[in-house]
């Protein structure tokens, strides 16, 4: 299952670009980066059987071993890409809400975008190092 992150906001050369590739090429599974400008432009179309997932405030905080169930699940039950749209300043429309598989946030507080890239990029990360046994996550 391709796992495809849509984000608005160009990353640059910068200290979260490098940690965000920094995760991304770690990641045994096939990994997508799409950057799109601030404002306008189209996201890319999903592919057939693909599930979207937007970073939103107003989602559900799932823990590392929940983050990974989801990605097994969706992967198992034949899912071809698993799409995570990072949004703009002003976050999403109530109809993208709406039309998304899923919302999940990384804890109450707003986060940057750039930091939210990375954070994304390490959570796929150590979710997909669950579902191969890796002891980069230790349950404690």
């Amino acid at each position: 299952m391709l796992l495809h992150i849509v984000a608005r906001g160009r990353i640059g050369r910068s200290a979260e670009a490098e940690l965000v590739d920094r995760y991304l090429k770690r990641i045994a599974w096939p990994v997508k980066l799409t950057e799109m400008p601030e404002t306008g432009g189209k996201a890319p179309a999903p592919a057939p059987s693909s599930v979207t997932v937007l970073l939103d405030e107003k989602g559900e905080q799932l823990s590392s071993m929940e983050l990974a169930a989801k990605l097994e699940q969706w992967r198992d039950g034949g899912r071809r890409e698993a799409r995570f749209l990072i949004g703009a300043a002003d976050g999403f429309k109530e109809l993208d809400r709406a039309s998304a598989d899923l919302l999940i946030a990384f804890g109450r507080a707003t986060w940057p975008h750039l930091m939210a890239r990375a954070m994304l990029a390490e959570q796929l990360y150590r979710a997909t190092s669950i579902l191969a046994n890796h002891p980069y996550h230790r349950e404690g």
